[in-house]
């Protein structure tokens, strides 16, 4: 019997559509012979829909007329799984799902937000728990878990919007020397990041980054800088690293442009110009291999997670970015590398997702007891 697995993707998030294409990426490459795949597309307004026309990429590109063809469907416990039932209509039979793969970029959807949903209901899922998702997501928490972990890091400060106005912001600035990069705590694909390469450009591009995020992180631009990413598999008891690969950029800084739209094409994290493997030495390889699974880690990585470098060639430092928790196309590219299709990427992750459910339903969640039994009206509760 084939395991029904329900693609969740899309969302509320700025990183809307390339959650679209990193879906449809892995739901062509779901074994059909094992799987049934139910897409179920979150819209940028929160509703859900469940429809066969959600496999087929060129009804994406009108989005607000694709809405009008999609009935409204809920997703809610059932059994060991979930069902999608729609709102509307006579015949509102569910449909029952296995396992969530959820695939949203982002806000709410790489954040902890739709894992602890998911969680709360009881669903199975793929990918990192709320934990990991919120910790990975969120720059400040992480650098500082980062930080404290002894993992290297580009000098750098959190910024509030309640301190923005403050007159040690500067100053701040001033001793980590400019160029600097701004970036909203709490985005990915490299929205909202801002290049500020004097005191002058600082409250412009304060401004422009705190459109996204209350929290921001302030840290030194490198200026002779090369970038590298590698991707880690598995859960805090086992791990396989990807190749190495270096991304070359077209900006000063490497923008949503470079990681998307390379080349004119919209193939997600495939299309962004780079080097794979890496033209690095394999003591340099080595090194980000063993930082990689250590971030991993540190941050409470499940799934697959892809943790980006950064290379200061003036001194030859290497340094932690960040970990994307649910990177773009799922980094299957740089598992190909070494032997991994792309199917069997997917292959792994559900069954990762299907261990650590049944090691959670082992766990002692509550007790068999209800304090509620001997009340009565005439009880005073403490206060």
């Amino acid at each position: 019997m084939k395991l029904r697995i329900g693609v969740l993707f899309g969302g509320a998030s700025v990183e809307h559509e390339i959650s679209i294409l990193s879906a449809m990426q892995a739901m062509d490459h779901l074994d059909p012979d094992r799987y049934e795949v139910i897409p179920i597309y979150v819209a940028k307004d929160h509703c859900f829909y469940q429809d066969a026309l959600l496999r087929d990429m060129k009804n994406f590109k009108d989005l607000d007329a694709l809405i009008t063809k999609l009935t409204p469907v809920t997703l809610y416990a059932k059994g060991n799984g979930a069902a999608v039932r729609k709102l509307t209509g006579l015949f509102n039979k569910e449909r029952e799902v296995d396992l969530i793969f959820p695939i949203m970029h982002g806000t709410y959807g790489e954040d902890g937000s739709v894992q602890g949903y998911l969680r709360m209901l009881g669903i199975p899922f793929v990918g990192s728990d709320m934990a990991g998702a919120l910790i990975g997501q969120d720059k400040v928490i992480m650098k500082q878990l980062l930080e404290g972990n002894g993992l290297p890091l580009v000098d750098w400060f959190a910024l509030s919007r309640s301190d923005a106005q403050s007159e040690t912001v500067l100053p701040q600035c001033e001793a980590l020397g400019f160029p600097l990069i701004v970036k909203p705590a709490n985005l990915g694909s490299s929205v909202g990041i801002q290049l500020v390469k004097n005191a002058e450009e600082l409250d412009d591009a304060l401004q422009e980054a705190f459109l996204y995020d209350d929290h921001l992180v302030i840290e030194r631009c490198l200026s002779e800088l090369r970038e590298y990413n590698c991707a880690v598999l598995g859960d805090e008891c086992h791990m396989q690293v990807s190749c190495v690969e270096e991304v070359l950029k077209g900006d000063a800084i490497l923008s949503y442009r470079d990681k998307y739209e390379g080349n004119g094409k919209s193939k997600g994290m495939v299309s962004a110009n780079r080097i794979i493997p890496a033209s690095c030495s394999p003591q340099r390889q080595a090194e980000i291999e063993a930082l990689a699974q250590k971030c991993f880690s540190v941050l409470r990585g499940s799934g697959v997670a892809r943790i980006d470098f950064l290379l200061d060639e003036a001194t030859d430092q290497i340094y932690v970015n960040e970990i994307n928790t649910i990177p773009g196309s799922l980094s299957f590219y740089l598992f190909e590398q070494k032997g991994l299709t792309f199917s069997r990427l997917l292959d792994e992750l559900i069954n990762l997702a299907i261990e650590r459910q049944r090691k959670q339903s082992q766990m002692i969640y509550s007790y068999p007891s209800n304090v509620l039994s001997s009340y009565s009206s005439g009880m005073k509760m403490a206060k």
